[in-house]
């Protein structure tokens, strides 16, 4: 999976929504994208549409809660261009006293070990690229707490926090570290995975948001903080759709 001239990018979560949008648009800028999720039909199908496009793609299916598999599919680079950690997820919306603890476990499993496993692994082919990038996707919910969101906060916080930590302990090295906080994104997965396949719970999540944040616009938004000059690191872009001043003050047209 190394590549001679043109940069690698790695994608983790790549089958669906925020994920599949950035490979694409990472594509179309001129890495060589590696997806990587659990889904493998997804991930295949996504790499022939972009290779169909001219551009270039692996799929690679991976469980990024598996350090083994992780260091498995470490060990085919020397180098790494790009690495954006998009695998995540939230899942239910009770309050503190009621949650399940086994949702909390997966939250922080996926959102937190799995942002750790992968960035650990992939380390050293980042460094050795001599200008490589990591990026985190945390949330506004690792910025600022919500009720019924505590579970996925924690997550999110955790996530959030691997990227300032980070930064500062390889200051100095050829590495940077982006976060990218989206707030209000809809996606066809995100809301109806959190609510186990209510898609009327899912729906009252967006009711009334004349719109709110597409796949694109974070994938955009991902692509123009990775192509930035080399010296320039943006440490943290919180990316909001207008009608969302913050978790807890939406404007909805009912």
């Amino acid at each position: 999976m190394t590549a001679t001239g043109t940069p690698i990018a790695v994608v983790t979560g790549a089958s669906s929504g925020i994920g599949a949008a950035t490979a694409r648009q990472l594509a179309a800028a001129g890495y060589r994208v590696v997806l990587t999720a659990r889904r493998k039909d997804r991930i295949e199908a996504l790499a022939a549409e972009i290779n169909e496009s001219g551009h270039q793609a692996t799929a690679y299916a991976l469980d990024v809660t598996d350090r083994a598999a992780v260091d498995a599919f470490a060990s085919a680079f020397r180098t790494i261009g790009v690495l954006v950690n998009n695998a995540g997820g939230a899942l239910g919306a009770d309050p503190v006293a009621t949650g399940d603890p086994a949702d909390w476990r997966q939250m922080y499993e996926t959102n937190v070990i799995g942002t750790l496993n992968v960035t650990q692994a992939l380390l050293p082919a980042l460094d050795a690229s001599g200008d490589g990038t990591v990026v985190v996707l945390s949330s506004t919910a690792g910025h600022g707490t919500y009720e019924g969101g505590a579970g996925y906060v924690a997550a999110k916080n955790g996530a959030r926090v691997i990227a300032e930590t980070l930064r500062l302990e390889i200051v100095g090295r050829p590495v940077r570290v982006i976060e990218i906080a989206p707030g209000m994104v809809k996606t066809e997965e995100f809301a109806t995975t959190r609510f186990r396949g209510d898609n009327e719970k899912a729906a009252k999540v967006y009711a009334g948001v004349a719109e709110p944040l597409t796949a694109d616009d974070v994938a955009e938004t991902i692509t123009w903080a990775v192509t930035r000059p080399p010296h320039v690191n943006i440490d943290l872009l919180v990316v909001r759709p207008r009608a969302q001043a913050s978790n807890t003050k939406v404007h909805r047209e009912l």
